[in-house]
């Protein structure tokens, strides 16, 4: 086999390609990593999960500082130097990039810094002219911003996830649009960071993905903290006048306009795929371009398989590392495990934070399934209570008859943490009857999970 043949080619070296060669190297094969980014390390590590979490943070230190007063602590004058805010930032992301960039280059692979197409279903072509060969593919080149819908916007300009964590000073104020995660995210550290936010959805809601009662909250929470939402809108219109950039958006029968010094795009991400050339490689993508895979992440090729954010269903980078370990296994043995999405959970890092596993209500009552809840506040829990962190609740979802638990949602205090609980008793097909007698240490925050389940197994035979 010559150096510009392999086992297997992964395209694509962010977390899902990384995980998928790993294996095929720790099976013994041949592998080469293709990455055509003008950095290494992958949405999570460059423009996602860690930098915008680190941002967060420092957010929230700062929010607990301005409200030291509550637990009776006097800390005048809280201030802040954003460029050292970032340069923090910057300095955890080179490091996680660099141990990424150690592991790709530490002779486990060959790695290609470059772009490629596909000229057939065993062959690439790189940026250079060099054709490289395998018997088998996978597919992990991730996303990239989705491009404004509206000629106007771009005339106008816009910040996006991505160019926003490069920033080296804050704006008096803007307008978001979106109302997902990345957009309740960057609004409340923009707000936060004293930037006046208004935030402009066009669904009837925030975190439509959530039940209603959980995005709720955290609509009142931005409201409470000063911060304008708009829901139920349609953007018709973006210009500048002087230093201002003006948005023009019909709000149910109003016709509303807000000024700003600047704009945060955050409607959505597509898949980078377009460059592939995978019609030559036999390989279908959907409508928006996503790859077309089976739940053994394989293609319509039969020796390409795909995983992570340019294949879906879910962008969460650990749905793209089991995706690409999947798929790299699927290679090593030649049988066709599926991907398991039961225990798919959701966590949106605002303050309060909003998680879920499993079934929501919405969800379950879209699919027809039987089932029963309790929730219970944090306004009536001791630990939350103590933290100030009133906002939010817990909630389980229930057979009716048997006590499985089937979902859960948890809107409070590290509610990314806490719905972890819930993602183990899932995983062991718990009862409510087996987690409400687990016990529990006082005061934790954990210990709120008990209640609704004492509920639950109240009203269910077990």
């Amino acid at each position: 086999m010559s150096d510009t043949e392999f086992d297997a080619i992964v395209i694509g070296g962010g977390s899902g390609g990384y995980a998928a060669a790993r294996t095929l190297h720790a099976g013994g094969k041949k592998v080469a990593v293709v990455e055509g980014g003008n950095e290494v390390g992958g949405l999570c590590i460059l423009r996602g999960c860690m930098p915008t979490k680190a941002l967060l943070f420092a957010a929230e230190v700062k929010h607990l500082a301005d409200h030291g007063a509550t637990w009776g602590l006097d800390i005048p004058n809280v201030g802040f130097d954003f460029k050292k805010v970032m340069a923090r930032k910057n300095a955890m992301i080179d490091d996680f990039a660099s141990y990424r960039r150690e592991q790709l280059e530490d002779g486990r692979f060959a790695f290609f810094r470059s772009m490629a197409r596909f000229e057939d279903a065993h062959h690439i072509r790189l940026e250079d002219g060099t054709l490289l060969k395998a018997d088998q593919f996978i597919i992990a080149t991730g996303s990239r911003i989705t491009p404004s819908p509206i000629p106007a916007l771009d005339e106008v300009g816009y910040l996006t996830s991505d160019t926003a964590l490069t920033m080296d000073a804050l704006p008096k104020s803007i307008a978001v649009l979106g109302g997902g995660a990345i957009a309740c995210e960057f609004a409340q550290f923009f707000s936060r960071f004293g930037v006046k936010v208004h935030l402009i959805q066009r669904s009837a809601r925030i975190l439509k993905e959530f039940d209603e009662d959980a995005s709720s909250v955290v609509e009142t929470v931005f409201r409470n903290e000063g911060m304008e939402v708009y829901t139920g809108t349609q953007l018709t219109d973006a210009r500048k006048e002087g230093d201002e950039k003006v948005l023009s958006f019909k709000q149910g029968d109003q016709d509303q306009e807000v000024r700003v010094e600047e704009i945060f795009y955050a409607l959505g991400r597509s898949p980078n795929t377009g460059s592939l050339d995978l019609e030559k490689a036999g390989v279908n993508t959907n409508k928006r371009g996503y790859v077309v895979t089976d739940n053994s992440m394989r293609s319509t090729a039969e020796n390409i398989y795909a995983a992570g954010d340019c294949a879906g269903p879910y962008e969460i980078v650990h749905i793209a590392i089991q995706q690409g370990e999947l798929a790299a296994g699927n290679i090593l043995s030649g049988e066709s495990n599926q991907m398991d999405y039961s225990l798919l959970s959701s966590i949106v890092f605002t303050d309060p934070q909003v998680a879920c596993v499993g079934l929501t209500e919405q969800t379950a009552k879209e699919q027809g399934i039987d089932f029963i809840t309790e929730d219970y506040p944090f306004n009536d829990h001791g630990k939350s209570m103590i933290m100030d962190a009133m906002h939010g609740f817990v909630k389980l979802l229930a057979c009716p008859t048997t006590g499985k638990i089937l979902g859960g949602a948890c809107v409070g205090p590290v509610g990314g943490e806490l719905i972890h609980q819930i993602i183990i008793a899932m995983g062991a097909g718990m009862t409510v009857h087996k987690l409400a007698s687990i016990p529990h240490y006082h005061p934790t925050l954990a210990e709120i999970w008990t209640y609704p389940a004492d509920d639950l197994a109240e009203r269910i035979e077990g």
